[in-house]
Order: C-alpha cells, then sequence, then structure tokens
C-alpha cells in the first residue's frame, strides 16, 4: 500500500487513481477507460510488484500503448480505399507535423518515397 501511495501521482497521469484507506490498503477510485473491464485486484497487486522490484510502473503503460496501438490500426486508411484530395492533403499535413510517422506501431512503412527516376524506369520511360 505505501508503494502504491507513493506512486499515485505517476499511476494518476495512466488514468489510474487511487489513494490510501487505511493502514495496508488502497481504495481505486478509476480505473483507465481503455482497459475496459479490467480485473482491478490483480491490476494493482501486478503494480505494486512491479514498483519494489524495478521502481516503475511499465506493466501498466505497456499495456496501454498496446491498446492504444492496435486502435490507431484498427482506424487507419487501408489498402484499396479511396479518399477524396482534400481527405489525402490533411493526411499528408498530419504526417508531416507527425514524429515517426514514416512507419506503423508495428513497424510497418506508412508510404514508399519514388523518386522520377523511379516512376520513369517502371513506366519504361529510362
Amino acid at each position: 500500500a505505501d508503494r502504491l501511495a507513493g506512486a499515485s501521482e505517476r499511476l494518476a497521469r495512466f488514468g489510474l487513481r487511487l489513494e490510501r484507506f487505511g493502514p495496508g490498503a488502497v481504495a481505486v477510485r478509476e480505473t483507465p477507460a481503455m482497459l475496459g473491464e479490467v480485473d482491478t485486484a490483480k491490476l494493482v497487486r501486478d503494480l505494486a510488484d512491479e514498483i519494489a522490484d524495478t521502481d516503475t510502473i511499465e506493466t501498466l503503460k505497456e499495456r496501454l500503448d498496446a491498446i492504444a496501438a492496435t486502435m490507431a490500426c484498427h482506424g487507419s486508411v487501408r489498402s484499396g480505399r479511396r479518399l477524396r484530395p482534400e481527405e489525402m492533403n490533411a493526411l499528408l499535413r498530419q504526417m508531416e507535423d507527425t514524429p515517426g510517422s514514416g512507419t506503423c506501431n508495428h513497424g510497418r512503412p506508412t508510404y514508399v518515397e519514388l523518386k522520377l527516376a523511379d516512376i520513369e524506369r517502371l513506366f519504361g520511360r529510362r
């Protein structure tokens, strides 16, 4: 309980809000919405163990990152979907402003750069 209370601010940044609840106990007030239905007691025990072992809360961060990555992939533009020119332009502007946009969260490239010479070669012009 002491370890969890000590990490409460770090945990709150990820949406897990807890507070001391008497000696040796914590009350969980909120869990990250992204986790959906969660075994709160197991999550809190796992985090307490992790804090004791490594003084980190990576388990929670990794679970949230994995869910966010999956959600991002499911919401992405898929092959074969036709985009209007203004949608393409907006997407390209967003990619310019987004660090790491050259690959998806699984490491796959999100675009391929072709130089004019590459295109000419593809069409037998060179």
